[in-house]
């Protein structure tokens, strides 16, 4: 089984749900390895450039960043910096809804920079991956699996 290296963008308190996507990966004989910093691997960094300089190898070593977006995920800045960083590498970024999350719940700068939007589907999830779920055909999702268009907001550098 290949395994995929994706960085997975994530606010600590959805953390478990990082545990819960691999599991329903690998259901699917689908294995990824995520190079993100959680609560395994803690610092208590306050130094924005130090920050920086962790995650932005992480993120040059994943193919795709995998958003978790939960309720309070767009509140995060440093959720829309990585949105971003990546975007600036041209990685492919696709966003996942965990349970609980609403439409509005979507970062800025992945409205602006993201390339497939599914829901709590493992299928979904790895087509997302895999590319064959992108904006380009208006694919996004909404939570519950119904069709979203794809919002541009522009405030983003993306």
């Amino acid at each position: 089984m290949e395994t995929k290296h994706v960085f997975i963008s994530h606010h600590s308190a959805d953390e478990e749900n990082i545990q819960k996507m691999k599991d329903l990966l690998l259901s699917k004989g689908y294995q990824i390895k995520n190079s993100s910093i959680d609560s395994s691997k803690p610092n208590d960094a306050m130094e924005e450039n130090y920050i920086k300089s962790l995650l932005r190898p992480r993120i040059e070593w994943a193919s795709t960043m995998v958003v978790l977006i939960g309720p309070d995920t767009h509140t995060r800045d440093w959720v829309n910096w990585e949105i971003e960083y990546a975007n600036s590498l041209s990685k492919r970024i696709i966003g996942v809804y965990i349970n609980g999350a609403g439409d509005s719940d979507v970062p800025d700068s992945f409205n602006d920079c993201g390339d497939a939007l599914v829901g709590w589907t493992g299928d979904r999830i790895i087509g997302a991956i895999e590319g064959e779920i992108d904006n380009i055909d208006n694919n996004w999702q909404k939570p519950d699996g119904t069709p979203r268009p794809t919002i541009s907001l522009g405030g983003s550098e993306c």
